[in-house]
């Protein structure tokens, strides 16, 4: 009979855990997306586009609240061995990385309205996507790596966060250039300069999703410490966080 019982147990957390996870891959879609759109309204100067990104952020939140009120059930609940309590903390804070990484998009997306009234800066919304599309395929990568149970995969995405900080770097140069040039740039290249900075942000939350996938798999946090590239980041006035907390 108590064999059963664990048993049913057993089934029911397996059950609730594939629910939240579905929940977990809904919302990845959503925030690739919302990644891809909110570069390509930058670059095509698509203030609709930039808008419907804004609109659909509602929907990422909905399902970090949805996963955090499900993980917290299953954790009262279920009352999960080591193991599959590991699991529960995992999708909650890849849940936590998401959401950030919507509104990151999101606040890309505002800046799409501002900068279509200013004089474009050559090339710069083409490097910004490109910078954008390398977190996505850093955020599907990261995804297949949770579903696969993948460390290795995990860490291969841990690495290319370098990529994307040598790119930011390479754009903030680019942006004090033109602004040195040409002061009627400064304030095009500020708004620039703040949408490279949340691209930047946006990787580290996907470092961040990756960590948890070998936490998950392996008991730990990886041991080296995250590759960091951001020339910037130890300067005051350019905070790891500028930009990340506009609504």
């Amino acid at each position: 009979m108590a064999s059963q019982l664990s048993q049913h147990i057993v089934s029911a957390f397996d059950r609730d855990l594939e629910g939240i996870q579905a929940h977990i891959m809904k919302m990845g879609g959503l925030v690739e997306a919302a990644i891809r759109d909110s570069a390509k309204s930058l670059e095509s100067r698509d203030e609709e586009l930039a808008e419907e990104v804004r609109r659909r952020d509602a929907s990422i939140d909905e399902l970090d609240t949805l996963v955090n009120e499900e993980a917290a059930r299953v954790i009262a609940l279920r009352a999960p061995t080591a193991t599959d309590l590991r699991v529960a903390l995992s999708v909650l804070r890849m849940s936590n990385n998401l959401e950030r990484i919507g509104d990151l998009a999101k606040n890309m997306a505002k800046r799409t309205g501002v900068l279509v009234q200013l004089q474009p800066i050559d090339g710069a919304a083409a490097s910004l996507r490109r910078m954008a599309r390398e977190v996505e395929l850093m955020l599907k990568d990261a995804l297949d790596s949770y579903i696969q149970r993948d460390p290795e995969l995990a860490r291969d995405v841990i690495e290319r966060d370098r990529d994307v900080d040598q790119m930011y770097n390479t754009a903030f140069r680019e942006f004090l250039t033109f602004m040195l040039e040409d002061p009627r740039n400064i304030t095009a290249c500020m708004h620039l300069h703040f949408i490279a900075k949340n691209i930047e942000r946006m990787g580290d939350h996907v470092t961040g999703i990756s960590e948890q996938v070998v936490f998950l798999v392996e008991g730990a946090m990886p041991e080296q410490k995250r590759p960091k590239a951001d020339a910037t980041s130890t300067d005051p006035r350019f905070s790891p966080e500028a930009g990340e907390g506009e609504d």
